[in-house]
């Protein structure tokens, strides 16, 4: 396992994969997230091996990417996303990564959660397919907190369980993007962690969750750095993760405030990479 660095998660920006690649090394991360979009349009003028070196000369590994197809709206747009899927694939892969990942909203105004099943299955299935060609997985993010799944009509899914049976349903290369705060307010266990195989964990998050707040109320938006506040098992977690063979990009995702009233981003990178050297110490990873 290595600690790997989202900018946007942090609140740092960056615009493209240079400039990502040097906030990971400023915060002393791993690894780092890309656009494969960007990926892609370099093989116009640069071979994917150049590309590779440049994450090797940092040090720096590509981590993963989020899904770049919008499959939530309309049918047009989801089918015009998966007509691009396969060069973006292809070109994340060319340089040594097959992780890409999007999150699933625990309740819906519009579907009860049988119709709702059926249409992320439907939706999941043929980007799973060309993921699939392209020897990349696919990672299902199940939102935890009992405020939001109740913000809309009808409940969906946002356990563990719940989210590994769905992306049973899509394909073989379908797992879990699991985030310790989601686990965790879930009322997620160690156990559940344990009974996964290494492949069913795509990428993983972490953070922490505040002090003095029932599992009832904790707001998704409301968070901590990884290890802030030792809510969380953040142990157990990685220890479990490591027990079952994850090797793959551990990113923080606090959703802090208080990040953003840093001095500046190297500030805040290397603070939440101190969090990251935190919690790989406490747990030995």
């Amino acid at each position: 396992m290595y600690s790997a660095l989202s900018p946007g998660a942090i609140g740092v920006k960056t615009s493209n994969l240079s400039e990502a690649i040097a906030a990971a090394k400023i915060g002393g991360f791993g690894g780092v997230e890309f656009n494969p979009s960007e990926i892609f349009n370099f093989f116009e003028t640069r071979t994917p091996r150049s590309v590779r070196d440049q994450f090797a000369e940092a040090g720096i590994r590509p981590a993963g990417f989020g899904l770049p197809v919008d499959w939530r709206g309309e049918e047009a747009v989801w089918r015009a996303g998966l007509e691009k899927l396969a060069d973006q694939s292809l070109a994340a892969r060319a340089i040594g990564c097959g992780r890409t990942m999007t999150w699933i909203m625990p309740c819906s105004n519009d579907r009860n959660f049988d119709a709702n099943l059926q249409f992320h299955i439907d939706r999941f299935r043929p980007i799973a397919k060309i993921l699939e060609d392209n020897d990349c997985s696919l990672g299902l993010e199940f939102i935890g907190p009992k405020s939001l799944r109740e913000s809309q009509k009808y409940p969906f899914i946002h356990t563990l369980d719940g989210m590994m049976d769905m992306a049973r349903q899509i394909g073989p290369n379908v797992g879990l993007l699991l985030d310790c705060w989601h686990w965790h307010t879930s009322g997620g266990t160690v156990d559940d962690i344990l009974k996964l195989e290494a492949k069913d964990v795509v990428y993983v998050h972490v953070n922490d969750a505040p002090l003095g707040v029932s599992m009832d109320e904790y707001v998704d938006s409301v968070r901590g750095l990884p290890g802030e506040t030792g809510v969380i098992d953040i142990v157990g977690f990685l220890h479990a993760l490591r027990t079952i063979g994850y090797d793959g990009p551990i990113t923080p995702e606090p959703f802090k405030k208080e990040l953003s009233e840093l001095p500046s981003d190297e500030v805040r990178l290397k603070t939440v990479g101190d969090s990251m050297r935190k919690i790989f110490a406490q747990a030995a990873v």
